[in-house]
């Protein structure tokens, strides 16, 4: 008898048997409010009645086209729709599978581009488990340990991470603008710097936005040295922040953009997005895989996009968010074992400290589960696991966030007793 690898450990005990919207609901018929979303994957929701009905049409005419093979017209839809929402000049598009794919294939793509080796990647960056994207990872030991030699030419440079330096954001951002100049004079320099990674919000990390200042700093050097500027949008991209693209709440475009979980509602698909004169400068044959661009996917993203536009969801997100944020801080200021509260839109979070404000993964964790419990499903992250974060379908409504707030206060009653 064959088992699930004993490695997947479930961050809820929910056996799910169908969803609808921002519900789950388990074989036992109790309905769950999903704060994970598939972790930022299900932004129109569980089965949205557009998606499921392009992807029904879809498996039925066309289900595998491979794209370097035969082209197909998903495919091209799916392409012509996305240049309405990308950042101008990024018209170029390369279909993957899974967000760690389409972060490999950005370095690739900067590395071909600009002839250096080297990659800055941020700590606290989560870009995949993959030997790549690994070596570009720093949100936690886990996702690295074991595993090396890992691919060469990563270099790590600070954070603009207020809370945990316990200064104010400025303070933090020149204290990291400044730190990355020197590792461009130090450990890797500025002529075999290719890229600079970032997301516009951690993820893994703990749910910590990037000042504004910071990426337009990160703009300014990336212009100066010749180096390649790449937004991970896996998590945030598809109007999770409150605007279509997390970088937009700053003044600075990428050369480079990486897009996935929200893009299809679920499906399998992610894509890289860059100028047609820097795509152009990736190796014949650097480009390609079986899967990537599938028929299905395509037409499920493309229904995604038509919801997000239609239903003006990034502005749903940067509405309720705003509730989910105020309604998260009342909790906090009510139980000072929660340090900090922080996000952009509907990525909010709740960072655990101890009175001394060392990371307090223990209450974290009870207080995840009684809200699991309770029926309110989230999930932690943080490299201490001390940070309880919710991610919401973009759905979400006043009362459904009011009905999840309702929760997490009781959840935390229960884990400071």
């Amino acid at each position: 008898m064959a088992t699930l690898s004993p490695l997947l450990k479930q961050a809820t005990p929910v056996l799910a048997e169908r969803g609808e919207g921002v519900y789950l609901y388990d074989t036992d018929g109790r309905r769950h409010l999903d704060f994970t979303a598939g972790i930022g994957v299900t932004n129109t929701g569980h089965c949205h009645p557009r998606v499921v009905e392009a992807a029904q049409k879809q498996v039925g005419t066309l289900i595998h086209g491979q794209y370097t093979t035969v082209m197909h017209e998903p495919l091209l839809r799916l392409t012509e729709a996305l240049g309405e929402v990308l950042p101008e000049g990024l018209d170029s598009l390369f279909y993957l599978n899974s967000g760690s794919e389409a972060v490999e294939a950005s370095i690739r793509l900067a590395r071909h581009a600009t002839g250096r080796q080297n990659i800055v990647v941020f700590h606290g960056s989560f870009h995949g488990r993959t030997m790549g994207a690994a070596a570009l990872t720093t949100a936690g030991t886990k996702f690295r340990a074991g595993i090396g030699p890992l691919m060469p030419g990563a270099a790590i440079a600070p954070f603009p991470q207020a809370y945990r330096y316990g200064w104010s954001e400025d303070e933090a951002t020149r204290f990291a603008l400044r730190e990355l100049d020197y590792l461009l004079v130090t450990a890797s320099p500025a002529s075999d710097t290719a890229a600079f990674v970032v997301e516009p919000v951690l993820g893994e990390g703990g749910y910590i936005p990037a000042p504004p200042a910071f990426l337009e700093g990160l703009r300014e050097r990336a212009d100066r040295h010749g180096i390649l500027l790449i937004m991970d949008e896996v998590q945030t991209g598809f109007g999770r922040t409150g605007r279509f693209w997390g970088h937009q709440h700053a003044a600075a475009r990428p050369d480079i953009l990486v897009t996935a979980k929200g893009l299809a509602s679920g499906f399998p698909l992610s894509a890289i997005a860059a100028p047609t004169a820097l795509m152009e400068k990736a190796r014949p044959g650097s480009q390609g895989g079986t899967y990537g661009g599938n028929a299905v996917a395509c037409a499920a993203a493309l229904a995604t996009l038509r919801v997000v536009q239609d239903e003006d969801l990034p502005g749903n997100a940067a509405r309720q968010g705003a509730r989910l944020a105020d309604g998260l801080r009342k909790v906090a200021a009510d139980h000072p074992a929660i340090g900090d509260v922080r996000g952009l839109g509907l990525m909010q979070a709740s960072e655990f400290t101890t009175p001394d404000g060392e990371p307090d993964a223990e209450t974290a964790q009870r207080a995840h589960k009684a809200a699991a419990d309770r029926g309110l499903l989230l999930l932690t992250c943080g490299a201490y696991g001390n940070v309880v974060r919710m991610i919401p379908a973009l759905i979400v409504t006043e009362a459904q966030i009011d009905d999840g707030l309702a929760l997490w206060s009781a959840a935390v009653a229960d884990a400071v007793g």
